[in-house]
């Protein structure tokens, strides 16, 4: 087992490690353009850090698909 959770938290480090580079390189190109507070990338990472690498991962892929023009967006914090 902790060869499992050896594995799972390199993975963690390693999402957060490019979300962390999105943050600092490409979003301040893009602009504040999100609709959601936290950030999309800031869920991401608190998601990743509570649920692991995997369910984090796929609770915050299902997060930035609401993030459309049909969706208001607004206050959403992590459950």
């Amino acid at each position: 087992m902790i060869y499992v959770n050896g594995i799972k938290r390199l993975a963690a480090v390693i999402i957060i490690f490019v979300i962390r580079i999105y943050q600092k390189l490409i979003s301040p190109l893009l602009g504040k353009n999100c609709r959601f507070y936290p950030t999309c990338s800031e869920y991401s990472v608190l998601a990743i850090k509570k649920y692991g690498p995997f369910k984090g991962s796929y609770i915050a892929v299902k997060r930035i698909l609401r993030c459309n023009p049909f969706n208001e967006g607004g206050y959403d914090p992590l459950s």
